[in-house]
């Protein structure tokens, strides 16, 4: 009885102080939650961030995400103890984790733009996003354990940092949006920037058991400005600019990648038969249309048989685009007479791929290529341009290939051949001699741009 009045008594101290904060003018506001930052540049050697690759992270990642959205209210407590949505399922959705002394004690999952659009995009506007250039991921399933909540961020804020350092150089994102809680979304503002989508939130968002919700975005190619310009003078624990931009965490484990890639897949057969069948039942609760997408999405024999069944098998293939398992970002130089064009290779095929170029190519001539599929591999091509679009400073082409060479041929088979991250990468050992194993490969061109460096204050 004693520790519920407490409890009670809590809350209506916790209610009293946020309606008193509200009244605060908005800077002053803002500038307390700055005064919150503490960032340490060496954290405890015992945290590690990792992309959650295995049954049993993924697990961990459910259950924490499961226990902190029940807590909040934003579902109802499911008999599998599990958080896991059609979204976790797709190979354009990255789960990450932070583990303390081996234990799941932190969770964020990046998903990206793809077939099946996003959780918010049923009920918030896009639109003005999807004309901007550059892809777009959805933050969601944040969580973090309840002994780590009242740690000073000592979780959320190299969580933060994995998420940010991951999504502008492996993940090729350019725009981050998020639906958060109103109580939530100045925290979003006034540290990370992230502009509201619409004024007013919404009232029932059904992703989050009907709770209210304000959509926002952040504009990840202008995001190192903004955080120089309000952090750049700060100390070093208090600086954002300094963390995100400019510090590399030892406890951060990057992708290892032989091409360059920009998703990482880790849902194997057993991993979707586990988590969507038999723990929990999201394969039995899609529509109709969703069944046929995620047949589109996982085409091979081996990943039918754990797909929930389809009413009109094959009919997906009309109205549907197969979604590339793999997307890439390759750079590659196109030589027409005497002029070099700058391309960006998105897409392949056995006979062709998709490129965004820096200006126009000149449809049905021949012309040679140069692309560096990975930090070892390079092929060199003959293409011709047989369709293309231009909308101001927006050069988008098909290419076909005359005949492809066997850096070419390579990538391609392993790309058939793999099905998830790890796949890939055992596809390609045997291209590689052994004194590249161990390297950590980044993509050309997926730094965001370097600004001159500053000297806060420690």
């Amino acid at each position: 009885m004693k520790h519920s009045r407490a409890s009670r008594t809590r809350k209506i101290v916790r209610h009293g102080l946020r309606k008193a904060f509200a009244f605060l003018p908005r800077s002053l506001r803002f500038s307390i939650y700055r005064s919150f930052v503490d960032c340490d540049p060496h954290p405890d050697a015992r945290l590690v961030l990792k992309i959650a690759d295995t049954q049993e992270e993924l697990e961990a990642c459910f259950k924490l995400l499961h226990d902190a959205y029940v807590g909040s209210g934003f579902m109802q407590p499911d008999p599998s103890g599990l958080r896991a949505t059609v979204y976790h399922a797709l190979p354009t959705t990255t789960t990450l984790c932070a583990k303390f002394d081996g234990e799941v004690v932190g969770t964020i999952s990046l998903v990206r733009q793809s077939s099946f659009g996003f959780p918010m995009q049923a009920i918030f506007d896009l639109s003005e996003i999807h004309a901007e250039k550059g892809k777009i991921a959805e933050i969601s399933a944040l969580a973090v354990h309840p002994r780590f909540r009242k740690s000073g961020g000592s979780i959320l804020f190299p969580l933060m940092k994995f998420m940010y350092q991951y999504s502008t150089t492996f993940f090729d994102t350019c725009h981050l949006v998020i639906a958060v809680n109103p109580d939530r979304i100045e925290m979003y503002e006034s540290l990370l920037f992230f502009k509201r989508l619409q004024k007013h939130a919404v009232q029932n968002y059904d992703f989050a058991n009907g709770a209210p919700a304000i959509g926002a975005t952040l504009n990840l190619i202008q995001a190192p400005k903004l955080f120089k310009k309000i952090y750049g003078s700060k100390p070093k624990r208090k600086n954002l600019y300094f963390y995100f931009v400019k510090t590399k965490l030892k406890n951060i484990i990057l992708p290892t990648r032989r091409y360059f890639t920009t998703n990482d897949p880790v849902m194997t057969p057993e991993m979707l038969d586990y988590f969507f069948n038999q723990r929990t039942q999201v394969f039995a609760h899609l529509s109709e249309r969703e069944k046929m997408l995620l047949a589109s999405i996982y085409d091979m024999p081996h990943y039918q048989a754990v797909l929930p069944a389809v009413a009109e098998p094959g009919a997906w293939v009309q109205g549907i685009r197969q979604h590339q398992r793999y997307s890439l970002k390759c750079r590659g130089a196109l030589v027409v007479g005497d002029q070099t064009i700058e391309l960006q290779v998105v897409e392949l095929s056995d006979d062709g791929f998709q490129a965004h170029a820096k200006s126009d190519v000149p449809l049905r001539v021949w012309a040679q290529v140069q692309i560096q599929l990975g930090s070892s591999e390079v092929s060199t091509l003959q293409v011709m341009a047989v369709r293309g679009e231009s909308h101001g400073d927006y050069h988008y082409y098909g290419f076909q290939l005359g005949q492809p060479d066997l850096a070419w041929r390579k990538l391609v088979s392993a790309l058939k051949s793999g099905t998830t991250a790890k796949d890939l990468d055992n596809a390609t050992l045997f291209l590689h001699s052994h004194h590249d194993l161990d390297a950590i490969t980044v993509p050309d061109g997926l730094e965001m741009p370097e600004l001159d460096d500053t000297h806060p204050h420690r």
